[in-house]
């Protein structure tokens, strides 16, 4: 039995496809659809607009959201207050998939971006929306680039396919839920007052992830320590230039209960960070340097794990094949997030079994959530069992 359509999210019609002329095979669909993903992508060379079909009445829905934070959120980069979101909502036989872009300004997506690249995507053109390699691959063909609004389409259609299956994800991949980690809280970097209160606030987690990069470094770390003793990972988003300075400060955060040192050194720095991690008593784990599947090969040797985002990554699929991999190449896997609502962090949290370590934070991190899902009792993820991602709007 299908449920009615949740109309309780603003619909924004991305446009109507054309028809797919009778007789046509799927192999010449999908060849098709290839063409038109590489229209997308070069332009006036092989033809100004994708090509689109009608063959399934699947729909596209979307409309800006902004995340409003609990606090001033900085790293060693940027600070802000907000984050710009797309929410996504995909719709067929009375059943709601829905989907989320986060999308930090620094990471070079926002809401006119995603905008513009879901108005080309038409999801009635695909025979058979369970495909969903041929689906997603056919949709990040569209243009380049576009990570956090790619994953929005890809959460939205797993989320949809699940409540079709009538099973959640973490089931799909045949996953423990009770072997969900614990997840950390997240301290951006700020004055010894703010810190030590946002670690008062953080009680009830079992780790804590501290944002360095800036001159404050060791005064974060001792505030922290002057209030508990929970270990710490940390995550210096490319903040430390120098490899000496960078061996000094971990050999440092070794002596305080540090779990892992997250992107010390720019991403571009390779021979740097290889240096560092033959010589670094903590595991060095790759964040800017790991955003696709192609990047956890070329991360091996240079760091001891990833850091794998949906909104970097193109979402639940490819994160689950850099899992995959990561693993094959005995590497530790974290699983992160930006801030987000509860729907793209529940999205995660399916894959979150498969992980060392979560930081799956985003939506406690905000004060204007519209989505129920995951929960963290006593520190630990704990998922649903609902069918697809597991969440529900709020009413």
């Amino acid at each position: 039995m299908t449920k009615p359509v949740d109309s309780s999210l603003p619909p924004v019609s991305p446009g109507t496809p054309g028809a797919l002329t009778t007789g046509t095979s799927r192999r010449g669909f999908l060849r098709a659809l290839s063409l038109a993903g590489a229209a997308a992508a070069f332009g006036p060379r092989l033809g100004a607009h994708p090509l689109t079909f009608s063959v399934n009445d699947m729909k596209l829905e979307f409309y800006p959201y902004t995340l409003e934070l609990r606090h001033t959120f900085t790293i060693a980069t940027s600070s802000r207050t907000t984050t710009p979101a797309m929410m996504v909502r995909v719709i067929k036989d009375g059943i709601v998939g829905y989907g989320e872009a986060s999308m930090p300004p620094y990471l070079g997506e926002s809401q006119d971006s995603a905008k513009a690249f879901l108005e080309r995507v038409h999801l009635s053109a695909f025979p058979d929306p369970f495909q969903l390699e041929d689906v997603l691959r056919a949709i990040d063909m569209i243009a380049p680039g576009n990570p956090a609004a790619k994953a929005a389409v890809d959460i939205a259609l797993h989320d949809w396919v699940g409540k079709k299956i009538g099973q959640p994800w973490f089931r799909i991949w045949g996953l423990d839920p009770a072997k969900t980690p614990v997840t950390s809280f997240t301290i951006g970097i700020d004055t010894k007052e703010v810190v030590r209160q946002k670690t008062e606030e953080a009680s009830i987690y079992k780790v804590l992830k501290v944002k360095l990069g800036r001159d404050t470094d060791k005064m974060m770390i001792e505030t922290i320590r002057e209030v508990t003793d929970t270990p710490i990972c940390v995550d210096v988003n490319q903040g430390w230039k120098d490899k000496a300075f960078a061996l000094e400060m971990v050999e440092w955060l070794a002596k305080k209960n540090i779990l892992f040192v997250e992107q010390p050194m720019p991403k571009e720095q390779i021979d740097d960070i290889a240096w560092l991690r033959e010589k670094s008593p903590l595991p060095i784990i790759g964040d800017e340097s790991v955003q696709r599947l192609p990047d956890v090969k070329k991360a091996w040797g240079v760091y001891d794990g990833i850091n794998i985002k949906l909104m970097k990554c193109t979402g639940m699929r490819e994160a689950y094949k850099m899992i995959t991999l990561a693993r094959a190449l005995d590497m530790k896997v974290m699983l992160g997030c930006m801030t987000e609502t509860s729907c793209a962090i529940t999205a995660a949290a399916q894959l979150s079994p498969l992980v060392d370590w979560a930081d799956l934070d985003g939506a406690v991190l905000i004060k204007n959530d519209i989505f129920n899902g995951a929960t963290i009792v006593d520190g630990k993820i704990t998922l649903p069992d609902r069918p697809g991602i597991g969440v529900r709007p709020v009413q």
